[in-house]
């Protein structure tokens, strides 16, 4: 793994929580940043709370989910790819946030899916990403566009992707249905959701229930604990834990009430069942989700 990591990437770590199922974890590494001491979306979010892109591999073909947060993560991806045999590399986007596309232009010979919203929010934020701190530039486009939902297989495997607007009104997962595993993006995360479209948090609440009915066995997040990710994910619980703390947010809000302003405290049951893991820099997402809550509900 060595031979393939840059400064920018010295801490990248290649999990195979699956056989054929790889997970790209960096980050959650006490006192490092990659790009700046100053703020900035790569390390002050992404790596700070731990991020994953995901390659589900068969019979020489990949399907990489999501390109990472640089250029440097996406070619170590595609190279590690390349080094175990794959010949025909697809990629498919999460959703639309700097994150999770950051990588794109690394893949830019390949097909990239996408629902159609996805390309929507990116070219309506074109200049944005474009000019963000680090930049994004030349933003690289999805090439396939769908709705709803997407059927494709990967060598032997069948694979599903399907629309949730969770977090974001473009969450799209990937559904492995033999496996009955769901690869989650940002739709789940742990210790709880970011909270970016807080106007929409009952379609988020909503959204959360119709996917706990789905029959899911184990959930790989693009934002979680390594050591879980690498022993095989979360289980449904983490459904449960991530609608019940935006029904505690909406519900404070709804009567008036001030929200609990210790995560800890807020989603302690779920941290004693097990669901989720308390990870300290999740309160600094809490006070945000806090503020755009309130925001966006008390009139």
């Amino acid at each position: 793994m060595m031979a393939i990591m840059s400064e920018m990437t010295s801490t990248l770590r290649i999990l195979e929580p699956y056989p054929g199922i790889f997970a790209y974890y960096d980050g959650r590494v006490p006192g490092k940043r990659l790009h700046a001491k100053t703020a900035n979306w790569l390390d002050d979010g992404a790596y700070s709370l731990g991020v994953a892109s995901y390659a589900i591999v068969d019979q020489g073909e990949a399907l990489v989910y999501d390109t990472h947060i640089s250029l440097s993560h996406a070619k170590a991806i595609r190279t590690h790819l390349e080094g175990l045999g794959v010949k025909k590399i697809r990629v498919v986007l999460s959703h639309w946030h700097k994150d999770h596309i950051a990588g794109n232009a690394i893949f830019s010979d390949c097909e990239i899916i996408a629902l159609t919203l996805t390309a929507e929010k990116l070219k309506e934020n074109r200049e944005k990403i474009e000019s963000a701190d680090p930049p994004i530039s030349p933003l690289i486009m999805p090439t396939t566009l769908f709705d709803g939902q997407f059927d494709l297989t990967v060598g032997r495997r069948r694979i599903e992707l399907h629309h949730f607007a969770i977090h974001s009104a473009d969450g799209n997962v990937i559904w492995l249905p033999q496996e009955r595993l769901l690869l989650a993006g940002d739709t789940l995360e742990d210790t709880v959701t970011y909270i970016s479209e807080a106007a929409e948090i009952g379609t988020h609440i909503g959204e959360l229930a119709r996917m706990a009915s789905w029959p899911i066995a184990k959930i790989l997040p693009a934002h979680g604990d390594a050591e879980r990710i690498a022993a095989g994910g979360y289980g449904s619980d983490l459904i449960d834990a991530n609608r019940a703390y935006l029904r505690r947010m909406a519900g404070a809000i709804a009567a008036g009430q001030d929200i609990d302003p210790s995560l800890k405290s807020l989603v302690a049951e779920e941290i004693a069942s097990g669901a989720v893991l308390h990870f300290a820099p999740y309160e600094e997402v809490h006070a945000s989700n806090i503020a755009a809550v309130k925001a966006a509900l008390q009139h």
